[in-house]
């Protein structure tokens, strides 16, 4: 008997001392939204608003834009919190520490109950869905995505895109149908130049260094100066790395992943010989002096400052998914200047446009920090978002500030009656408190975004989208190869963590190696015996079979859905 109370006394205070720790390091603020009113409100069906009588607190993660002034104030949130009755408790991060910030909320387990802004790749989606991390969102949608469901309905490509492998959909993607930016990989230049030195437009990658050469040499922007920059790009924006546009005139290339398909069988573009050709040509660019060097260091900023130049236009060319980026706006009338060259053609006759009509990655989802009033008010927040006057107010604020309802005589891009109108000093405003400027998830089908009116004068304010609709149409439709890797591919869970650990170091590789051929720091012909050599050690071949696997896998699927 006195074993057994020894015992029983031991074991009272163990289960004293975890009592003690679970209390000291509990989260206090689940304990109190446990204890709290929220579980007591009742979320209203699909379609009701607001969607519960009692206002229900959401704890969210998100990644303001730079042009949104205080996403706490902003009018699309408190449209928002009214409509729904809902109120955010934002977390936020800024758009160049998102990533990081990210990866440290996820290490600490200090993430909220929404993400807002999560960019989850398919890698991490199965990474934290399958850990529990994520919740999976099927049932809620089921009971609460009147738009979910009915967009999932239209598009059953799009619900196979956004199902893990094991069949559970654990995030919402941004869906954003724009047509000029399937084909984002531009390469704009300066028309006025090439009129004022009677050159045309080139065509081949031959003209193309007879243009740059010219733009460095002839004085073209007439100050008397060799101050011209005939090439420039940057490293960390939309499609501004030069070496995607000049690379797919020898081999198709993207920037991205460095995969290419060729009857089913995905490979490795940069261990190919017409790699080693493309990497030649920049590299004989580069020696001659018509790419800024600054193109493989410098940010958006170095190249805004560059093409802003106070005492004259030294810009000959330069990549960019939009010429606005180049500009930091409108208001620099320079880039009425520039329209897009089709892609180049290769000395084989090979050319390819970049394509990326494809799902993005994950932006919504809900943890497993979310009580379940919070992960329905969520989801019903997801759904209003997937709306059409939602879309609308998220990018461009309340009806009668920045848009209208189109007028009779109005037309949009397809000469039909136009359902909307842009107010042309939107553009005057860099910062605005009105919408979220695309921040979270909308549904924006390509229907929607050219059903807008379209001025006359594509070089105006607002004929920006028409005009770079029309550089899309005359240029890049239809020049992409007929296989193309899908990005939004799961591979299988089992080889997640080897794909990934591959794809770092692979990706890596290649970029440490093609900025030292283009520069000359290695030599192209006597060192690419031994860069090729290198992907061996890198176990390029089981790299290519994991992702082999998935493309099978995605297109199967893909052949499958009606």
């Amino acid at each position: 008997m006195k074993a057994r109370w020894m015992r029983g006394m031991i074991l009272l205070a163990a289960a004293l001392v975890v009592t003690a720790c679970s209390q000291l390091f509990a989260n206090p603020v689940l304990k109190d939204r446990e204890k709290g009113t929220i579980e007591a409100n009742v979320v209203r069906p699909a379609g009701e608003f607001p969607i519960a009588d009692k206002r229900i607190k959401l704890p969210v993660y998100a990644v303001p834009p730079v042009e949104v002034e205080d996403i706490h104030t902003n009018r699309f949130t408190k449209y928002i919190e009214d409509r729904l009755n809902i109120q955010f408790e934002f977390m936020t991060a800024t758009p160049a520490a998102k990533k990081e910030r990210k990866q440290m909320l996820f290490a600490s387990g200090e993430y909220p109950a929404v993400i807002m802004s999560g960019d989850f790749t398919p890698d991490e989606q199965i990474k934290y869905g399958m850990s529990g991390t994520l919740r999976p969102l099927d049932d809620l949608i089921d009971r609460y995505g009147l738009n979910i469901k009915r967009i999932l309905s239209e598009n059953p490509k799009l619900r196979q895109a956004i199902t893990a492998p094991d069949n559970h959909i654990y995030s919402l993607p941004d869906i954003n149908e724009c047509f000029h930016c399937w084909y984002s990989q531009k390469l704009w230049v300066n028309t006025e130049w090439l009129e004022r030195l009677q050159l045309p437009m080139p065509r081949t990658t031959e003209d193309f260094y007879q243009m740059l050469k010219a733009f460095k040499t002839q004085d073209p922007n007439g100050n008397g100066l060799q101050d011209e920059v005939p090439l420039s790009g940057a490293t960390d924006s939309w499609h501004t790395k030069i070496t995607g546009f000049l690379m797919s005139a020898f081999i198709y290339n993207t920037d991205e992943n460095y995969f290419y398909v060729e009857n089913g069988e995905v490979g490795m573009a940069a261990a190919q010989p017409e790699w080693k050709e493309g990497l030649a040509y920049i590299h004989r660019l580069y020696r001659e002096g018509l790419i800024d060097p600054s193109s493989f260091t410098q940010t958006l900023d170095g190249m805004i400052q560059l093409a802003s130049n106070e005492d004259a236009n030294i810009l000959g060319s330069v990549s960019a998914g939009h010429i606005r980026m180049a500009f930091s706006g409108l208001d620099n009338e320079r880039h009425k200047q520039y329209d897009t060259i089709a892609p180049l053609i290769g000395p084989d006759g090979y050319q390819a446009a970049g394509y990326f009509n494809r799902v993005g990655n994950g932006q919504f989802a809900i943890t497993d920090k979310a009580t379940e009033t919070e992960a329905a008010a969520a989801i019903r927040l997801a759904d209003f978002l997937y709306s059409e006057e939602a879309a609308i107010r998220n990018e461009f604020g309340p009806e009668n500030i920045w848009w209208q309802k189109g007028k009779q005589g109005d037309v949009d891009e397809h000469g039909r009656q136009a359902k909307y109108k842009l107010n042309p000093e939107y553009w005057d405003h860099l910062t605005q408190n009105d919408g979220w400027s695309q921040m979270g998830i909308l549904y924006r089908n390509r229907d929607l975004r050219e059903s807008w009116a379209v001025p006359k004068d594509a070089y105006s304010k607002d004929g920006y989208e028409h005009r770079l609709y029309l550089e899309t149409v005359e240029n890049y439709m239809g020049k992409e190869p007929a296989e193309i890797f899908p990005e939004n591919v799961y591979v299988d869970p089992k080889d997640v963590h080897e794909a990934a650990r591959l794809r770092v170091q692979m990706n890596d590789y290649i970029e440490s190696n093609m900025i030292q051929f283009i520069t000359g720091a290695k030599q192209i012909d006597r060192e690419w015996g031994s860069y090729i050599e290198g992907f061996q050690r890198l176990k390029l071949d089981r790299y290519l079979q994991i992702y082999q696997n998935a493309y099978d896998n995605y297109t199967q699927t893909n052949q499958a859905s009606p």
